[in-house]
Formats: structure tokens, C-alpha cells, sequence
């Protein structure tokens, strides 16, 4: 950080510091949810505040399993690593997407894929520029990177419109046809993904290299933020090889199953009392899935952005928000098509027109402010603005 990048204003150091642990004696507090939720379940409370227990508590548990899959890529390596953060840093919205699958909820769960998109690239990408832009009056991020990552996010959005596109085509294809036509697109995407993988991880890792002084000046944060689809062997040299000194691996191995469990079984409860609360509060399945549900599985990633953004560190909040973008369109959104097969649900990539128009929005807007590798507030601006009207939309939408 330089003077001339600094804002007199304000404290850089300070408020992040105070921001990261306020966050942390939060999701400590929110853990309150996991035994409320079943007290609730069993003793017959309000659907309502089930649900509000049982979201609370995932909005933690996935805070704790991003931490506890940190741990074991530090202790494992850079490769193998990232190939567990590649499986499990999105898991809460895996977990959560399959047990509404199971349910039946193919719409609530398409939704959520919308959602999770635009959510990640409007309101996490726009809250931490905005933020960082009031503390710094512009920061800066590698644009050979935010090119690359805008290719990716293109075939993601190609990928998931071409089936809508094709259904709207040819009125007269059936279902079969369509659910087919989405399980070839799913496979080519997973296969795309792992090759992305290999692309950041090994042949091109120098691309996403960061410079070894600003990774050791934030360590903590840079743990928090490591992404495979975005950094890369050799990116955060001080994190891999430095393991955690009062747990072993099999500790965190053991913490991440635990963990893992534990957002299955309060996914269960959230979606069995899902119907109820959109009831209550005269919502629709449609506003559930693209800006709630989002927000609950990966409300601790949305803060882990905002906060290294506070720090002056846009190249690590970027990682968090267009990696778990790139990791829910190229993987978990694939997958969830996969399970759909088996659990004989119509899970396909035939989307509404709003919806593939809010993934389309949001992926030309973020690589248009992205585009020369700098931000200020005003461009976090405009991606919050977008958000909230494409929320508003959604929310009026029946």
C-alpha cells in the first residue's frame, strides 16, 4: 500500500483486523443453530424459526468446513490441495443442492444455481469493491488473470443457456432429449474444470503467482482466500508450508467429515420446512433459490472476500468470488445435473428467460469493470445496483 493509495480516513489495518474477528465470535455464536434447530424439529416449534435456526447454522458450518479445508491443503500440499479445495470449497451449496433434489425441489434448486452466479458476481465482487474503494480510492488485481477468468465465466454462461436456447428453438423436444442434452453439457463442463485446474496448478501456475512479500504479510488472510481455480502451486508458499501447530491432519480430516454431516442433516431441516416459510412470507420458490439460499451457504466466503478487499488484497477477494463462480458453474451446477440421473429427478440446464438473463448481465458486467485490473467504489456501486434490481425483479416474479 502507498500514501498515494491510501485514504487518510481511515485505519486499513485496524477495522480489518476488528472486521475478521467480529466475524469469527459471529459464526461461534451462529453454531447455537445446529442444537436449536432439532430442539425446535422435535418439540414442534414455528417452520419458521426451524428454518431461521437451521440456516444460521449452515451459514456457519460452512465457514468451518472452508477453515478445516484450508488446513488440510496447508498440510497436504499445493497439488493435492487444491484438489481438495476444487471437491469441498463449495460443498455447502453441494450438500444443500442434493437434499433438495432428493426432495423434489428441481426448481429451488436451479434457482440456486442462478443465484449462487450472481451472487458472487454482483454482490460479493461489489461489496468488496465498494468497501475497498472507500478505504483505498482504487486498488489494483492482475487483468491477465480477470481476462482468463473472463473466457471461463463465457463458456459457463454459453454452456448453461445453450439448453434453454435449444428447448425454446424446437418446441417439440422432449424431455428426454433435453435431460440428455444437459448431461453431455455437464460432462464436457467437468471436464473443462479439471483442465482448469491443471492449467492454474501446473502447466501456467506462474500465471497466478503472487509475490511472496504480500503473501507473508498476510497470511491469514490468504488461507482463508486460497482457491484452486485461481492460485496455484507456489502462490502462497509461507501457508504451504507452514502446518498448523495445535492439530494434526488427521484432526482436520476427522473435523471435515464431522462438519460435513452436520450440514447434511440441518440441510434436511431447512429444506423440510422450506415450503412452509415461503408460505409465511409470501415468497416465491424462484426469489428463495436465487437470493436466499445463496446467501446461507456462502455467507462466510462472501465475508472472507469483503474482508481481504478491506486489506488492500483484490487479487485474494477476487479469488473467492469469480473462483467460487467459475467452481459452481463448471462443477457443483454440473454435478447436481449427474445426480440428477440417479435420483431420477428432472434436473436440466433448461432455465427461465429472466434467469439466463441475470447470469448473462452479470458475467458481461463483471468482466466489463475487471477488465483493466483496477476498481474503485463506484464500479462496486454499479455491480450492488445491478444486483438489487435483478433481486427486486426476482422477488416480483411469480
Amino acid at each position: 500500500m502507498t500514501l498515494a493509495n491510501a485514504n487518510p480516513l481511515v485505519s486499513p489495518d485496524r477495522s480489518a483486523a476488528g472486521w475478521q474477528r467480529g466475524l469469527n465470535s459471529i459464526m461461534f455464536l451462529l453454531l447455537l443453530g445446529v442444537p436449536l434447530s432439532w430442539v425446535g424439529h422435535f418439540r414442534g416449534w414455528d417452520p419458521n424459526l426451524v428454518f431461521l435456526c437451521a440456516a444460521l447454522a449452515v451459514v456457519a458450518l460452512a465457514k468451518f468446513m472452508g477453515q478445516a479445508t484450508e488446513e488440510i491443503a496447508a498440510l497436504t500440499g499445493p497439488t493435492v490441495g487444491g484438489l481438495i479445495n476444487a471437491t469441498f470449497g463449495n460443498a455447502a451449496e453441494l450438500i444443500i443442492g442434493l437434499v433438495a433434489l432428493r426432495a423434489g425441489l428441481v426448481d429451488v434448486v436451479k434457482a440456486s444455481i442462478t443465484g449462487a452466479i450472481i451472487s458472487n458476481l454482483l454482490l460479493v465482487a461489489g461489496l468488496a469493491m465498494f468497501l475497498g474503494g472507500i478505504k483505498f480510492r482504487e486498488q489494483s488485481f492482475r487483468p491477465e488473470v480477470a481476462r482468463m477468468n473472463a473466457s471461463v465465466m463465457n463458456l459457463a454462461v454459453v454452456a448453461l443457456i445453450l439448453p434453454s436456447v435449444v428447448t425454446y428453438a424446437d418446441a417439440n423436444l422432449g424431455e428426454i432429449s433435453i435431460q440428455e442434452l444437459s448431461t453431455a453439457v455437464a460432462l464436457v463442463l467437468i471436464g473443462v474444470y479439471g483442465l482448469t485446474l491443471l492449467f492454474s496448478l501446473k502447466t501456467h501456475s506462474y500465471l497466478y503467482t503472487l509475490h511472496e512479500a504480500e503473501a507473508a504479510e498476510d497470511e491469514a488472510a490468504s488461507r482463508l482466500a486460497l482457491n484452486p481455480v485461481l492460485q496455484a502451486e507456489g502462490s502462497i508458499p509461507q501457508v504451504l508450508t507452514a502446518p498448523p501447530e495445535q492439530a494434526g491432519l488427521g484432526f482436520w480430516v476427522l473435523a471435515l467429515l464431522g462438519l460435513t454431516v452436520l450440514v447434511a442433516l440441518e440441510s434436511e431441516l431447512l429444506v423440510s420446512t422450506l415450503e412452509d416459510t415461503l408460505k409465511h412470507f409470501h415468497m416465491t420458490s424462484l426469489f428463495m433459490g436465487v437470493i436466499l439460499l445463496p446467501i446461507i451457504g456462502n455467507a462466510a466466503e462472501h465475508a472472507t472476500a469483503i474482508t481481504v478487499a478491506m486489506k488492500d488484497k483484490m487479487d485474494l477477494s477476487f479469488s473467492v468470488a469469480l473462483g467460487s463462480t467459475m467452481q459452481i458453474a463448471l462443477f457443483v451446477a454440473p454435478l447436481l445435473v449427474l445426480a440428477g440421473d440417479v435420483l431420477h429427478q428432472p434436473m436440466n440446464f433448461s432455465f427461465g428467460m429472466v434467469e439466463l438473463v441475470a447470469i448473462a448481465v452479470s458475467v458481461l458486467l463483471i468482466n466489463s469493470v475487471s477488465s483493466d485490473g483496477r476498481s474503485n467504489w463506484l464500479e462496486g456501486l454499479l455491480l450492488l445496483a445491478t444486483y438489487a434490481i435483478l433481486g427486486i425483479a426476482f422477488f416480483f416474479l411469480e
